[in-house]
């Protein structure tokens, strides 16, 4: 994507309704590519670039994780701070449908349905996140607390 004019997403719309200052960042997306891609591309740590999965738990009710670029999910530690058997990542069509976007494009802001949403703890730690706005080769760059302020995620230590 070259440096268009920022899209209007769901995400960007719930966002300025929720009065979040944000920043734009476009950036050529890769399939495949995640946050290593998107890092590189906008000059940042990967640490502070942060993924939304979209997951479901063994009765097939979906949540949304968010997570550093740079860790992995241990959906055996989730699972068991959450009381269920199992959590694993949805399926692309089944992520879509629950969230309304496109994988590789998955906002936690403005999803389709709502989903609770759990959070690595360490997130808060950082001066400055960049997270999906939306699109795909778009992320958005605000202070972590806003997280907090519009979605009420649950903390988690569930990073590997």
């Amino acid at each position: 994507m070259s440096q268009d004019k920022a899209p209007v997403t769901a995400a960007v719309r719930a966002l300025r309704q929720h009065k979040i200052d944000f920043s734009d960042h476009l950036y050529a997306y890769e399939e495949r590519g995640g946050t290593a891609t998107s890092s590189r591309e906008l000059g940042v740590d990967e640490h502070a670039v942060i993924k939304t999965l979209v997951m479901e738990d063994d009765g097939k009710r979906p949540l949304v994780v968010l997570m550093h670029g740079d860790r992995e999910v241990s959906t055996k530690n989730l699972a068991r701070h959450i009381g269920v058997k199992t959590i694993a990542p949805c399926s692309p069509e089944v992520a879509n449908r629950h969230s309304g976007y496109v994988v590789g494009g998955t906002s936690p802001f403005g999803t389709k349905r709502a989903m609770p949403v759990y959070m690595e703890r360490s997130i808060l730690d950082l001066p400055r996140i960049y997270i999906n706005g939306g699109k795909r080769g778009y992320l958005v760059g605000l202070d972590p607390q806003a997280v907090l302020a519009v979605l009420s995620p649950e903390l988690v230590e569930v990073a590997v």
